[in-house]
């Protein structure tokens, strides 16, 4: 749920199913111990990125080195694809690193398995600061009353628009304007110049999780899904009738220009993602590209939370206490912050938040717009995502590009999804 350098999270979650089987670690006697003889501890740690957010997690690795010369960190970085099928070899062969870059879709699937460590006793020894973060973050990772994650930074959903395209055909989109508004300004915006309102939203999960959100539902529940087939039909049928319509952008050009954005490319006026992958835009694109608030059903309620990258520890790790040492630092030190900007996300901590303001114009209307959704009171906890969750989120963005590439009818689209999902679940 952050920014990924660039790569599409259509790209993202295609290796998204991959399998944890094989992992069910038995976490007795792990996670225990600690360096005890006063010399140094070496741990480990992984995450996936690019080049840039490499070089920014080494700067704060030796940073923290500084300030704990008894602490060694050896890094490792894959993208993400090849992270998660190294990090699936590394806990089957019982040999995870110390501390990982997490995500809510993969918490369930590997505490279920007890590859993941629970941090609330380092909280509780004092070597894990798990005060000042930002709109209750501090409980994202919290599964029964265990704490398997740190946030590093947050996002939420919003709609990025081409500003030159909605001021020209006069839309102006506002707090609590509602998913009505949003058509009919999709329609002029079409009528008027010929170009697509939305890339097409229907496959994005996390947007679907709002307008569940919005009608008191949500796309997951703790352990299986949070709506059936009566709410997804009418859905994706009124979707293929936007896409059909020209409402939605031509699927096959948007699939044609991946990995880059459609909006960005000038096939539509707009498109659904997280705040923090807008800055991508202004990079690809020739326009203006600004953050909308998020529709509504009541003109009130946008269903809206702050997910999160976060930082997990290893149930097998011989060093717990340095473990929660190093993900303490790389949360709450102000210079972390001003290493690694916004790109994990806005900064979890308000200490970091306050620590790091954007030059760019793109990074500074993300911190305006989590600032706004914030002061607005719409920010609700997010819900709690089973084990499978990724799997599921990958078959709800290829079964929704089929349909609007006419692979197959709503109602049998549909029936796959469920099948799929349900599928998912049971294996996990």
């Amino acid at each position: 749920m952050s920014r990924n350098n660039g790569i599409d999270r259509r790209q993202m979650l295609k290796l998204a199913g991959l399998s944890a089987a094989g992992l069910g670690l038995t976490a007795a006697g792990c996670g225990s111990g600690s360096s005890g003889s006063g010399g140094t501890v070496t741990i480990r740690h992984s995450w996936w990125g690019a080049d840039d957010r490499a070089k920014k997690v080494q700067q704060c690795v030796t940073l923290f080195e500084k300030k704990h010369p008894k602490i060694k960190v050896k890094t490792d970085f894959q993208q993400y694809a090849d992270f998660w099928k190294k990090f699936n070899t590394q806990a089957a062969g019982g040999n995870p690193p110390d501390v990982i870059q997490n995500a809510v879709t993969f918490l369930r699937k590997y505490e279920a398995k007890n590859v993941l460590l629970d941090l609330k006793p380092q909280a509780e020894k004092g070597n894990l600061d798990l005060t000042g973060f930002r709109a209750g973050l501090e409980k994202f990772a919290e599964i029964d009353g265990r704490l398997f994650g740190v946030p590093v930074g947050s996002n939420s959903m919003a709609l990025v628009i081409d500003e030159k395209v909605y001021e020209k055909a006069g839309v102006a989109p506002g707090a609590g304007w509602t998913w009505d508004d949003w058509y009919a300004g999709m329609q002029k915006i079409k009528n008027g110049q010929g170009i697509a309102g939305d890339a097409g939203p229907h496959g994005v999960m996390y947007l679907y999780d709002l307008m569940l959100r919005q009608n008191g539902k949500a796309f997951f529940t703790e352990d299986g899904m949070g709506f059936g087939e009566a709410e997804l039909l009418p859905y994706w049928t009124e979707a293929l009738a936007r896409v059909k319509s020209g409402v939605y952008a031509d699927p096959k050009k948007v699939e044609q220009i991946k990995p880059a954005s459609a909006t960005a490319k000038g096939l539509s006026a707009g498109e659904f993602t997280w705040d923090n992958f807008s800055v991508r835009y202004s990079a690809e694109g020739k326009s203006s590209y600004g953050l909308a608030p998020i529709p509504t059903t009541d003109g009130k309620r946008t269903g809206q939370y702050l997910g999160s990258l976060m930082l997990s520890g290893s149930a097998r790790t011989k060093h717990p206490a340095e473990v929660a040492t190093f993900i303490s630092f790389m949360t709450h030190d102000p210079e972390v912050a001003r290493i690694m900007g916004y790109d994990r996300g806005v900064p979890a901590t308000t200490a970091q938040f306050e620590a790091y303001e954007p030059a760019d114009a793109p990074n500074k209307a993300i911190g305006a717009y989590e600032t706004a959704i914030a002061d607005a009171g719409v920010l609700e906890p997010i819900t709690p995502h089973p084990a499978g969750a990724d799997v599921i989120e990958a078959a709800f963005l290829r079964i929704g590009t089929d349909l609007s590439l006419g692979k197959s009818s709503p109602e049998e689209s549909v029936k796959q999804f469920f099948s799929e999902a349900k599928t998912a679940l049971a294996s996990n």
